[in-house]
């Protein structure tokens, strides 16, 4: 029987400004990487992400997609939307099976060291013509998690690329700290309730272009965002989250841990996959 849940899936931000977070990039250091190279963890750590990987393959992926359709129909039957399939992995064993997979922990492990802490999924699925963008921001902000040692794994669900309005990163981002951000909540347009005017004058944005079956890894400092999806294809992606083992959590968000990596840290529960096959 899956646990239930008491966490505050939405912190607001008086709370989230009450905490001693330390939001600050802590680069990543791994003398013996398993999976990625240590040109490629330097790389991480100079701009804040990693791309592409191949995780699944066509079929793998079409396998999924399938089951992705089917949980897609049911939400929006109940009158929910496209980006309302969040904490999934509480909620559903296929999704949970995707966060806890070897070859995703493994990619992560690298990063965040011999404890890890899957947290977070969350599909972001943007509809033909659907005029929703995703404005620049920072993941850290939205998260009671302190120190900033974060990282989200993008899937593809569907092929991502410019014209259906992929993920974009700002390189280095990650590095400048707690960025300032304002509210946009009267702004129906964007799927966040925050944004950070004047962003791309940090950088030059990089399009996150993936085939259906890979992923990419980014630092929940890096500023990232994407524009409304103007075509006729879907873009549908699923965001993994994971952390070090030593981050700590508030807000009961603790309870959405699942250790795929060390000893399970006292702090953080672990979550076992639930019965809902659906």
């Amino acid at each position: 029987m899956t646990p239930p849940t008491t966490f505050r899936a939405v912190p607001g931000q008086d709370e989230l400004a009450a905490m001693n977070r330390d939001l600050s990039f802590h680069p990543r250091t791994n003398p013996n990487p398993k999976v990625l190279t240590a040109s490629q963890i330097d790389s991480f750590n100079r701009d804040g992400y990693l791309m592409p990987f191949r995780v699944f393959s066509d079929a793998e992926i079409a396998n999924l997609r399938h089951y992705f359709d089917g949980l897609l129909a049911r939400y929006t039957a109940e009158g929910k939307d496209s980006y309302s399939i969040s904490s999934a992995h509480l909620r559903h064993g296929r999704v949970w099976d995707v966060l806890t997979n070897p070859r995703v922990v493994g990619i992560v492990s690298d990063l965040l060291g011999p404890s890890v802490i899957a947290w977070g999924s969350h599909f972001f699925c943007k509809m033909p013509g659907d005029g929703k963008t995703v404005s620049w921001h920072q993941d850290a902000s939205y998260w009671p998690l302190t120190p900033s040692k974060a990282v989200t794994v993008w899937l593809a669900v569907d092929d991502a690329d410019h014209g259906n309005a992929c993920m974009r990163y700002i390189p280095k981002t990650h590095t400048l700290g707690h960025l300032t951000w304002q509210l946009s909540e009267t702004d129906e347009s964007n799927v966040l309730n925050q944004t950070i005017p004047g962003a791309e004058q940090l950088g030059d944005p990089v399009d996150v272009e993936l085939r259906a079956g890979e992923a990419s890894v980014h630092s929940d400092l890096l500023l990232h965002g994407s524009e409304a999806n103007s075509s006729s294809r879907r873009r549908c992606g699923l965001t993994l989250r994971y952390t070090s083992g030593d981050v700590r959590a508030y807000l009961g968000w603790a309870e959405k841990g699942v250790v795929v990596a060390g000893d399970p840290p006292p702090h953080w529960g672990n979550r076992p996959r639930p019965d809902d096959e659906a």
